[in-house]
């Protein structure tokens, strides 16, 4: 592991009213992007790369997990492929399609994406951004 945080988040965290269920769901979808367990305490599972990025957990405060209405969370897949492998496990592990893999015009020409709702009905996406048009639409021609 480095000691360089590649991304401008440090982490995020997703309440769960179903603990066990909500780990068994990250357990099997999460690998299709690479991801995988790296901490685990009473109540609180870390899942990353290489450092824990994104957690499923019993609310600190004792009270009832919510969805947040206008939030979702985007995890990176390194190829097509793999957003199509998420959309599959999730579906497979009790997920609701939110928006099948494929393209989204509004996005921008780089994107390609699927939406599913976890077990708590939080929304979670897998993304694969064509890097090569990201630099050619958006920061080559902010550079010159």
């Amino acid at each position: 592991m480095t000691d360089t945080n590649p991304s401008g988040l440090s982490h995020v965290s997703l309440g769960t009213n179903q603990f066990d269920q909500a780990v068994a769901f990250y357990d099997q979808v999460l690998p299709t992007l690479g991801c995988k367990r790296i901490l685990a305490h009473p109540g609180a599972v870390a899942y990353g790369r290489e450092y824990p990025e994104f957690w499923v957990q019993t609310p600190i405060d004792g009270q009832p997990a919510s969805v947040g209405n206008g939030t979702h969370f985007g995890f990176a897949a390194q190829d097509k492929a793999a957003v199509h492998a998420f959309y599959a496990a999730a579906l497979e592990a009790g997920a609701i399609g939110e928006g099948e893999p494929g393209p989204r015009g509004a996005y921008g020409e780089p994107y390609y994406g699927c939406f599913v709702r976890d077990l708590d009905g939080h929304k979670i996406e897998a993304t694969y951004w064509d890097l090569e048009q990201v630099y050619e639409l958006y920061i080559e021609p902010h550079e010159r």
